[in-house]
């Protein structure tokens, strides 16, 4: 079936030529990542139409425009609900769209809120404290070293080698810097020493599937013990990701079973990734999950990992457009009536 696909997303040329700093545009894509993803969608015999960020698809939507999806990568700039903006309008107007829904979105975005239903599923995940001020970093009961990052946001912002803290009389004091700066709560965890896995998953429910699963080694030149900020900018210089199969090595079996059950148990829905640590033990433990992964076809983990595997950037976008298709109503009532 031929669709016309709309194209939400955050450009971030748009931002910085309006003043944003580098860091603030960190998770928003570039022009060429939108350039791909139109191509790919066009090669799979569908129209596409670019609509831009949340305020122009809202502007689109008053004006009376309307799709059979939208292909939605959007971001958002403010807030904890940023994520869940497009997701919002759409679902006000009934029209269906790629990833996750505003529930999910706002969820993942807050670590602590996301590690909290993880557990609660039985899915392995570190112990953790979100704290609000510095002052309450007296209430953590793990003991060090700990890992300190904003509890939302993404990209790897926020995150340095200053984030490890060893010495519990220091957590204070790196917890009120990372408050000061993103003005928002930090989530503190245990340090956990051992491999850093990624692990893409397609598909919605119980058709979701593992993709595969890319090991982090940082190299030389990057920032050591963290998988820093600094360190996902240049990638290219710092990072080497290496595939990793599960039928060969137990610890990634375990890896992508406990990605899969918590994609499940948070309701994600089309593609996204899975970021695991291992603990002192060995043993793979839930991280993040992002919903909203960025897919430029060379520098994005979930298309690496893809490359690994030998599956083309449009055998991704044909699976994920092909999962969100499934949720386009089979009715004559037409979109937008009340």
């Amino acid at each position: 079936m031929t669709m016309t696909i709309g194209l939400t997303y955050d450009l971030r040329s748009e931002y910085l030529a309006e003043g944003f700093s580098e860091e603030e545009t960190a998770e928003f894509d570039r022009d060429d990542t939108i350039t791909a993803i139109e191509s790919t969608i066009r090669s799979l015999g569908h129209r596409t139409e670019r609509i831009g960020h949340s305020r122009q698809l809202a502007a689109a939507l008053v004006a009376g425009r309307r799709w059979d999806l939208v292909f939605n990568i959007a971001e958002g700039m403010h807030g904890i609900g940023r994520e869940a903006q497009v997701p919002t309008l759409l679902d006000m107007y009934h029209i269906p769209y790629t990833f996750s829904d505003p529930l999910v979105m706002s969820l993942s975005l807050h670590k602590g809120m996301t590690k909290r239903v993880v557990r609660d599923a039985g899915v392995p995940t570190s112990d953790f404290s979100v704290v609000e001020s510095p002052e309450d970093t007296l209430s953590v009961t793990f003991a060090p070293p700990s890992f300190v990052k904003p509890v939302a946001e993404g990209t790897g912002k926020g995150v340095t080698p200053q984030s490890i803290v060893r010495n519990k009389n220091d957590l204070e004091a790196a917890c009120a810097r990372l408050i000061h700066t993103f003005l928002q709560p930090v989530i503190i965890e245990p340090y956990l020493p051992g491999r850093e896995f990624t692990t893409g998953i397609v598909g919605t429910g119980a058709r979701a599937r593992v993709l595969g699963t890319i090991e982090v080694h940082l190299l030389d030149t990057a920032e050591q013990g963290v998988y820093s900020y600094v360190n996902k900018e240049e990638c290219e210089s710092r990072v080497l990701y290496t595939l990793r199969r599960a039928k060969e090595d137990p610890v990634v079996a375990e890896a992508e079973n406990v990605a899969l059950a918590a994609w499940r148990a948070l309701g994600c829905r089309d593609a996204g990734r899975m970021d695991l640590r291992c603990d002192e033990n060995g043993h793979p433990q839930f991280i993040e999950v992002n919903p909203l992964a960025g897919i430029h076809p060379e520098h994005s983990d979930l298309p690496i990992i893809c490359s690994h595997l030998g599956i083309s950037y449009r055998e991704l976008i044909g699976w994920i457009i092909e999962s969100a298709a499934a949720r386009i109503p089979q009715t004559d009532h037409p979109r937008g009536a009340t």
